[in-house]
């Protein structure tokens, strides 16, 4: 049974079982003291030894998200973002508690902290690489805690699903603009994102070696859930692709990301066509995918999505169309 008492102005916490070294450690706080305890009787009860809990008092947040970043980021696809996450996150006053005292409600408040300021999407992920992090240093660093306190946190409902699709004759209004401005990749490019559903991504790192057009398939090696796959291209997209084929080139695009988004910025105000994204496209391929007949199996394997929960979020067919096809 562990002892709380104060001592010379801390509060001093003290497990001790029968053939084992006690152990003791002073808090500021008696609700720190006894979190302390309970954490380190449960590890005891579970295990049938004390473990070494001292690696995890001397070790902060900042600290298993600085290994973490080093060590486990770069091994993902989404390395760049998720490091530009994690570097975020240190900037908050939570990554100075020590894995012992970090607790659920610090990191419930800083959920609630965060929320003034940034989307819930956001405060999802940043609170899922927080877990995680945990979890590897639990693993394999040496930091013995009881439970994984991110774990018991409530994530904030996540967004809807954006309903965005091309409406009357914006998608030539897009197409007149394109053609009229500067970035003459920009037409293809919206034309091929609504043919094929890829992503802006997948449109950049697409090769021309990967293009047949003969048999009128583009692979994609690696995709975003990391499979590759085999997008059809219907005769649109094949057009285009043959007025893009050039010898001097192995890429479709030959373009940043970040120059991709900012033109297609400048290219939707200047037309006034507000709450438009690149990505929409993708979602208005995929319904008019739906629209032409394919099924849920065929859509997915073009569309690449892994999960037809996912693929209904993406997919929203005009009440008007269906009711055309019924009698």
């Amino acid at each position: 049974m562990a002892s709380i008492r104060k001592l010379r102005g801390r509060w001093q916490a003290a497990v001790r079982r029968k053939g084992m070294a006690p152990r003791s450690k002073s808090f500021d706080s008696k609700s720190d003291a006894e979190r302390w305890a309970r954490s380190l009787e449960a590890e005891l009860d579970r295990s049938g030894a004390l473990p070494d809990m001292r690696v995890a008092e001397s070790t902060t947040l900042r600290q298993v998200l600085e290994r973490y970043k080093v060590e486990i980021s770069p091994t993902k696809r989404s390395a760049v973002t998720e490091i530009a996450r994690i570097n975020a996150i240190l900037r908050r006053p939570i990554c100075f508690r020590t894995m012992t005292i970090l607790s659920t409600s610090d990191l419930a408040a800083y959920r609630d902290e965060r929320l003034l300021t940034v989307a819930p999407a956001t405060i999802i992920r940043e609170l899922n690489t927080i877990s995680h992090a945990i979890d590897t240093a639990r693993r394999e660093w040496n930091i013995h805690l009881a439970i994984n306190p991110c774990k018991l946190v409530r994530r904030p409902s996540p967004p809807r699903g954006r309903t965005r699709r091309l409406e009357g004759n914006e998608e030539q209004i897009l197409l007149d603009a394109a053609d009229a401005g500067r970035v003459r990749y920009l037409r293809p490019m919206i034309e091929l994102a609504i043919e094929t559903g890829m992503r802006r991504g997948e449109l950049l790192a697409l090769q021309w070696e990967h293009i047949n057009l003969g048999t009128r398939v583009a692979h994609l090696p690696m995709s975003k859930n990391g499979f590759s796959r085999d997008v059809p291209l219907s005769t649109r997209a094949i057009a285009t692709l043959k007025g893009l084929q050039t010898d001097a080139r192995t890429t479709v695009f030959e373009t940043a990301p970040n120059t991709v988004r900012l033109a297609w910025s400048r290219l939707t105000r200047r037309v006034g066509l507000k709450n438009l994204r690149l990505h929409d496209l993708r979602h208005e391929a995929v319904s008019r995918l739906f629209e032409r007949g394919f099924n849920v199996v065929e859509v997915a394997s073009i569309s690449g999505h892994r999960e037809l929960k996912m693929l209904s979020r993406y997919t929203h067919l005009r009440a008007a169309d269906l009711a055309e096809r019924m009698q």
